[in-house]
C-alpha cells in the first residue's frame, strides 16, 4: 500500500495484497519504485511467467513439442536459458536478475544470462 496513491489506485495496482494495515513478504530485488515500493507488480510478473515459460514448455515434450529444443540438447541449463531469453523479452529492462531451475531436490541450475568479457 502506497501513501502517495488513492484506496482506489492502492486497490488496483496491488489487487488482493493491499491493506491499509499492510502484510509482509521477503523481496530481494533492483531498483525500487519510489511510489508502489516494488521492482515489479507481482500480478504482472505472473502474467510474464505465463507467457514466458508456462505456455511454451508446460505439459509439452520439449524435444517434439517446442521448436527451440528441435536443434538445442534440452538440458536442464538450456532450459534454464531458454526461459532467461524467453523473459528478457518481456520483463522492463534491468529487472531480469536470474533464472533457477529445479530439476530436481539435489539438480538446480541458475543462470543469470551471457556476460561480456571486455577486450
Amino acid at each position: 500500500r502506497s501513501t502517495a496513491l488513492s484506496d482506489q489506485e492502492n486497490a488496483e495496482l496491488f489487487g488482493k495484497c493491499n491493506n491499509p494495515h499492510g502484510h509482509g513478504h521477503n523481496y530481494r530485488g533492483k531498483q525500487i519504485d519510489p511510489v508502489s515500493g516494488m521492482v515489479l507488480n507481482l500480478t504482472d510478473l505472473k502474467e510474464y511467467m505465463q507467457e514466458a515459460i508456462m505456455e511454451p514448455l508446460d505439459h509439452k515434450n520439449l524435444d517434439k513439442d517446442v521448436p527451440y529444443f528441435a536443434e538445442v540438447v534440452s538440458t536442464t541449463e538450456n532450459v534454464a536459458v531458454f526461459i532467461w531469453e524467453n523473459l528478457k523479452k518481456l520483463l522492463p529492462t534491468g529487472t531480469l536478475y536470474k533464472v533457477k531451475v529445479y530439476e530436481t531436490d539435489q539438480n538446480v541450475v541458475v543462470y543469470k544470462g551471457e556476460e561480456t568479457i571486455p577486450e
